[in-house]
């Protein structure tokens, strides 16, 4: 009883991270080698979605290229977090070429995109991305010798929190983590205020862009007021670390 309990942890584990680990695990669970088989089918499962995606109207975005546009780490890669349905790939593609042509140079880091297959299978712990149509972006950051291509301040982009005024209060049930005491752990980067504002000002002109979620105190700070962008509201997650994009 205790086997067949801890298989279904991992199948539950494994497929709510990776949306197709749960699966590579049960194929695994019938060789005697499982981690080792697992490894196996886990990957062969991982490389066949880049292919099998298109069918279901997603595409991923592209892990290996070293151009205007980069997925932050391999671990999203990994993790089947980085599928976007066709236009939104377009939208991101276009959006760094035009960010590169304004200040040579510019990369563009994608962090959370979705999962491969199906609509209304969340990606945990965001609340939306489950239907290819968001995506979150990395602020752009410097330090005293200027910007820095490619960096972020945490590891994977994300809790590292650019601090202002705020008027959420501890509500519950919230995603809203301050983690306070991860914060002195990040990089002493300074936001990129140019870059950013710019990012936020063309897809918010962007025709296709429905919303685009950042902290109202970034929003004051980087004069970049539109329609489109929004606060995401105080039981959700911060998003003074990261762009949340929503097309159309």
């Amino acid at each position: 009883m205790l086997r067949i309990v801890g298989h279904l942890f991992f199948v539950l584990t494994l497929t709510v991270l990776t949306q197709l680990g749960g699966l590579a695990w049960l194929i695994a669970a019938f060789f005697q080698r499982k981690i080792f088989a697992f490894a196996v089918v886990y990957s062969a499962l991982t490389v066949s979605a880049v292919w099998v995606a298109p069918s279901f109207g997603r595409v991923a975005l592209n892990c290996f290229d070293d151009g205007p546009l980069e997925v932050q780490s391999w671990m999203y890669c990994v993790l089947n977090r980085n599928y976007v349905v066709p236009e939104l790939r377009d939208i991101l593609v276009e959006t760094a070429n035009e960010l590169e042509r304004q200040f040579p140079g510019t990369k563009t880091i994608v962090l959370d995109a979705n999962f491969p297959f199906l609509n209304g299978f969340p990606l945990l712990p965001h609340l939306s991305h489950d239907d290819g149509e968001k995506v979150d972006l990395a602020f752009y950051y410097r330090d005293k010798t200027g910007y820095l291509p490619g960096a972020t301040r945490s590891p994977i982009g994300y809790f590292a929190f650019e601090q202002g005024p705020t008027e959420c209060s501890a509500a519950w049930p919230t995603l809203r983590w301050d983690l306070a005491a991860l914060q002195p752990m990040w990089q002493i980067y300074e936001l990129e205020e140019k870059r950013t504002a710019a990012l936020i000002r063309l897809l918010s002109d962007h025709r296709r862009v429905r919303k685009i979620f950042v902290e109202p105190h970034l929003v004051h700070d980087l004069n970049v007021a539109s329609s489109n962008v929004r606060f995401q509201g105080c039981r959700a997650a911060r998003h003074d670390d990261h762009i949340h994009i929503q097309i159309r």
